[in-house]
């Protein structure tokens, strides 16, 4: 389950708790919203400690060899792009 599957389990818990007013025979509609959020919570944590974790940059383990700069030699000839 992605980052967006968790922000829409925390939704739907949040429209279940907060926003209806139905009464199911033997579902507190209630505690399933609050257990759909924090279940959404811990996904989202997760999900951040996972990403956090692939972010971090190794660096190289061969060194980096510049080239020295290359010299032109100008006798007042161009090929005709100046150089």
């Amino acid at each position: 389950m992605g980052l967006g599957g968790c922000i829409i389990l925390i939704a739907v818990g949040a429209i279940l708790t907060f926003a209806t007013d139905w009464h199911i025979q033997g579902v507190n509609l209630d505690l399933v919203g609050i257990i759909l959020m924090a279940v959404g919570l811990i996904g989202v944590a997760t999900f951040s400690g996972i990403a956090r974790r692939r972010r971090v940059v190794v660096p190289p383990t061969t060194p980096v060899v510049e080239e020295e700069p290359h010299h032109h030699h100008h006798d007042g000839y161009t090929n005709g792009y100046g150089v």
